[in-house]
Parts: C-alpha cells; sequence; structure tokens
C-alpha cells in the first residue's frame, strides 16, 4: 500500500507555492518523495519557502505573475529548461477582491479571473506536453485545481468576495471540461479547501482559529496535513481512477451551508 502513496521520481509543479495552501502543498509532495517546482509573484516568500523546505527534498522557486501570458510563459520556459516531462501540477495562484456589492469594481473582476480562471487554463494548456511526457497507461499525469467551498455554496451576507466565489465556481467548471478534454493521459481534478490559515482568511480568523473552528462540523479548521494528504493522494497512483472530481476538504461546512 506505501508504493501506491509514493512520489519517488516524480516532478510536481506548484503555483501559489511561497506560503498558504500552495506552502502546504509543496512540503506534503516534498514528504512523499516527489521534486517541487514553486512559483508565485513575490521572490521574498518563495526564497523563504526553499529556504524552510528543502531539507526534505528538491525544490526549485520561479517567480512568476501566474495572471498574466508573460508569467505563464516564463514558468513553462524555467520549467522546460530543466525538465523532460512534469508528473503533476498543481494550479494553486489565486486572488482574491472584497467590497461592498455597491462599490465592487470592474478591476475585482478582472484581477481574480485573470489569475484564478484564465490563468489555470492557459499554464495547463502551456504545460500540456510536458505532462503528456510523463504520462503511462496505469499512472496517468495529474492537474489539480485549487477551488474553494465558496464556488460549492454561496457565501453568507456580508461575505462581499463575489468574482472570488464566482471564479472558484468557474475553475470547478473548467476542471470537469478539462477532465474530458485531456484524458485519458492526465487527469484533471479540484480540491475545493473550507477554512485555513493564509492571508486570505486573515479577517475571517481575527476571533481565532479554535473559536471560529468549534462552530464547525469537524470541530477546527483546518491543518497542513490535510491538504498535504490530499495532495499527495490526487498526484499519486492511488488516484489513478479518478478525473473530474470536485473534493471539498472543508471539515462538513458544505454539509450545512
Amino acid at each position: 500500500m506505501t508504493d501506491l502513496f509514493r512520489l519517488d521520481g516524480k516532478v510536481a509543479v506548484v503555483t501559489g507555492g511561497g506560503r498558504g495552501i500552495g506552502l502546504m502543498m509543496a512540503r506534503g509532495l516534498l514528504q512523499a518523495g516527489a521534486s517541487v517546482y514553486i512559483s508565485s509573484r513575490k521572490e521574498a516568500e518563495l526564497n523563504a519557502a526553499v529556504d524552510a523546505l528543502s531539507p526534505l527534498g528538491r525544490i526549485s522557486a520561479v517567480p512568476a505573475d501566474l495572471g498574466t501570458a508573460e508569467g505563464v510563459a516564463a514558468l513553462t520556459a524555467a520549467v522546460t529548461g530543466r525538465e523532460d516531462a512534469i508528473h503533476a501540477l498543481f494550479n494553486n495562484a489565486g486572488a482574491a477582491w472584497g467590497a461592498p456589492y455597491e462599490e465592487f469594481p470592474e478591476s475585482g473582476f478582472d484581477k481574480v479571473y485573470d489569475v484564478n480562471v484564465k490563468g489555470v487554463f492557459l499554464l495547463t494548456r502551456a504545460l500540456t506536453p510536458l505532462l503528456n511526457a510523463a504520462a503511462t497507461e496505469d499512472d496517468p499525469a495529474r492537474v489539480i485545481n485549487t477551488g474553494s467551498i465558496d464556488g460549492i455554496v454561496a457565501p453568507g451576507k456580508g461575505r462581499d468576495n463575489f468574482s472570488y466565489s464566482a471564479s472558484k465556481a468557474a475553475v470547478h467548471m473548467l476542471t470537469r471540461h478539462l477532465a474530458g478534454e485531456l484524458a485519458p493521459k492526465i487527469l484533471v481534478n479540484a480540491i475545493a479547501p473550507g477554512l485555513f490559515e493564509s492571508r486570505m482568511t486573515k479577517e475571517m480568523l481575527r476571533a481565532g482559529s479554535e473559536e471560529v473552528g468549534a462552530v464547525l462540523p469537524l470541530g477546527r479548521i483546518g491543518q497542513p496535513d490535510d491538504i498535504a494528504g490530499i495532495s499527495v493522494f490526487l498526484a499519486s497512483r492511488a488516484s489513478a481512477y479518478i478525473t473530474g472530481a470536485v473534493i471539498p476538504v472543508d471539515g462538513g461546512v458544505s454539509t450545512i451551508r
């Protein structure tokens, strides 16, 4: 059974990998034996992540703004220059915008959709040749997109993240669409996280993670191992018969909202 979940010899790319959920993903993949490339706009965060995670395995950082075609091209060129194949792409880079309904700007949709939806499509397409090169009949290559529980159930009143929730619903549908397009050589699935500690959830957790988590069905907010576990599963041979799935990792929130 251990072999089903090991990633030895595999290469993974994790966008938004300098902090938050992307950092949790990168840590789990390294611990399972993969080599990892992380990317985001902020070079200082990437360097700090490499310093923290390098004892676990081979990790490299590529700064890029994945909300732009130029950033997608830069990351693609960097990875293509070093690897003949990649086994897993984690489209985790994300943007959010909050503003009251009456004041929500057009730019709040443009920025969020450029990163959360368009960037996912463009990077997946750009790296498809490397993913195809890694695929085998019994262990296809993987694309894992980061959606959100906010793309499954509508945020409550006062959660003014209109473009974010809509973009994550789009990510879920894009996941299903790409799953059909890229099968059987590439499996495409999405993770829909609930409440985890990150820069995006800082305001929601102002009262404290224990107090906020106590009202959730499982009585706590998400922990790094929760993301690491689902990430390793979806990148490993254990998930070789799953594609087009959107998997809530939300402590049961989607069952009560």
